[in-house]
């Protein structure tokens, strides 16, 4: 097949496919190249953009499983512990670095707590070696006395402090990031991905599409029709029933909590196993998360947090800081709705697996929802696999495992890359791609290209414009709010906006031009 780039719109849409995939967050993105690396032929579609829903409001944590091991899960613990794995060693090590998440030990966690704790690391440990990761990719659990927690948290409470129990996860560059790669990556093994292209109708052999820029509509015969649109399954097959969860976020300066090195885990009054966490950001923001609210009524585009969740979470962490953040530090807040599938005898949203499920509706179209971003490659699999033993598909084997992302290398080559530290955190080894791709188009200097939009607003002209050129981006929500996540902060994407236009109308030109 021939390599494509993701384009918004329906013009040049083939009108036979074997697949066509519905939704391109993380569970969609997969889907299409799982299809299209087994030789099938593949239209995948989103009516918004790369990673609109669900996929981007994540805490950008790639989760080996611990929690779902407390909660007496051990098959999705060892699927996440094996998915975590196979991101960090094979398919994205540019995008996953191992995090070290500290425990604070006070009077917060009484010596029970503080034992179960330990205990639970050591069997998340055992959950890592299960999987095959090695401790040179997420190294083993220790305890820490005082002085040692302080060294990498030094804002925590000292007073009380007996130590801490440190332990290691995987943490993503970004959640959308992961998104338009893994898209950009079916596309340059031939699927064709589309934006701004909404589905009108589908059924398991059919779909009918509205061109979002053009209003055209175009009728697209399939195979298989998946439809991985997350919370918003339902829209499509009206059998499925979903409890949508929010999980809520707070963004802090970097300087609210200074020098804090590690992600902190503060327990939860009242909850033996549930923490709220602070996570250091590689744009030197911090995020407090993580609520888990039920969502009932009509699902938002953009879900909103509530004030409670807000309060809620500032009055958790206040507990182990010596000076807490407040209302005024919080420089933005984003919420995710968890796509829960619903099952009886569940009291809490906290209750309901996050185990996906591949489900059939009447007309044989096949919906895949539940699962979390962490197994996307594993959820892509098994609804593959479950279409060509139903017969709708002939196709080989699956072969995401062994497949890096587009970018993807061993971390000692990516520390040896003389590209610009913060491509090769995005991009990997496609950073001079990238360069290359703005020096061509925008016949601009290094210097120009490379320059962040503010001091702490790191997103540069270079990765705007190649959002443009290779990754759809449409528009400066787009690129704002999705390639890059300056629009988390309102008050950093006010100063990324001239950026965005100039990168916008610089290729606009150079389009013309050529």
């Amino acid at each position: 097949m021939t390599a494509r780039r993701i384009t918004p719109g329906l013009g040049g849409v083939p009108d036979d496919v074997d697949v066509v995939v519905v939704g391109l967050g993380i569970t969609g993105a997969g889907v299409a190249l799982d299809a299209v690396t087994r030789g099938l032929t593949v239209l995948a579609v989103d009516a918004h953009d790369l990673a609109f829903g669900t996929s981007r409001w994540s805490s950008k944590l790639v989760h080996g499983g611990l929690r779902y091991l407390a909660q007496g899960q051990l098959a999705i613990a060892h699927e996440s512990a094996v998915e975590r794995g196979i991101l960090m060693d094979v398919t994205a090590p540019h995008l996953v670095h191992a995090l070290p998440m500290l425990t604070p030990v006070g009077e917060a966690m009484p010596r029970g707590r503080t034992a179960l704790t330990w205990a639970g690391l050591h069997a998340g440990d055992a959950l890592r070696r299960t999987a095959h990761t090695t401790a040179r990719t997420l190294p083993r659990p220790r305890r820490l006395n005082a002085t040692e927690a302080l060294s990498l948290a030094p804002s925590l409470r000292p007073d009380g402090l007996r130590g801490g129990l440190l332990a290691w996860d995987g943490q993503l560059e970004d959640d959308a990031r992961l998104v338009t790669t893994v898209a950009r990556t079916a596309a340059a093994h031939g699927a064709d991905v589309r934006t701004r292209a909404r589905v009108l109708s589908a059924s398991g052999t059919r779909v009918e599409l509205r061109d979002e820029l053009t209003g055209a509509t175009h009728v697209v015969r399939a195979r298989a029709v998946v439809n991985a649109t997350g919370v918003w399954a339902g829209d499509l097959d009206d059998r499925v029933r979903l409890r949508p969860s929010r999980g809520t976020h707070l963004v802090l300066r970097g300087s609210t909590l200074p020098h804090t090195r590690v992600a902190v885990m503060v327990p939860i009054p009242g909850s033996s196993s549930r923490f709220a966490m602070v996570l250091p950001q590689p744009d030197g923001t911090l995020y407090v998360g993580l609520t888990d609210e039920p969502v009932t009524g009509p699902v938002p585009d953009v879900p909103v947090p509530s004030e409670r969740e807000v309060d809620f979470l500032l009055d958790v962490v206040a507990t182990a800081f010596a000076d807490p953040p407040t209302r005024a530090d919080v420089v933005g807040a984003f919420a995710g709705l968890r796509p829960l599938l619903e099952v009886a005898g569940a009291d809490t949203t906290a209750d309901l697996s996050r185990r996906h499920a591949i489900l059939t509706s009447a007309s044989g179209m096949t919906t895949v929802v539940g699962g979390k971003l962490t197994t996307y490659r594993r959820m892509a699999q098994d609804t593959l696999d479950a279409l060509v033993a139903d017969g709708r598909l002939d196709a080989g084997p699956c072969r995401t495992a062994t497949l890096g992302l587009l970018g993807a290398a061993p971390h000692e080559r990516l520390r040896r890359s003389t590209a610009p530290a913060r491509l090769v955190r995005r991009f990997g080894t496609d950073a001079d791609l990238v360069l290359a791709t703005a020096r061509e188009v925008t016949g601009l200097g290094d210097d120009e290209l490379l320059a962040p939009a503010a001091d702490h607003v790191p997103v540069t002209l270079a990765e705007l414009v190649f959002a443009i050129t290779h990754e759809g981006a449409h528009d400066a929500d787009d690129l704002l709010e999705r390639r890059t996540r300056v629009g988390l902060v309102a008050a950093d994407r006010a100063l990324a906006e001239p950026l965005a236009e100039r990168a916008l109308g610089l290729v606009a030109t150079a389009v013309g031009h050529g």
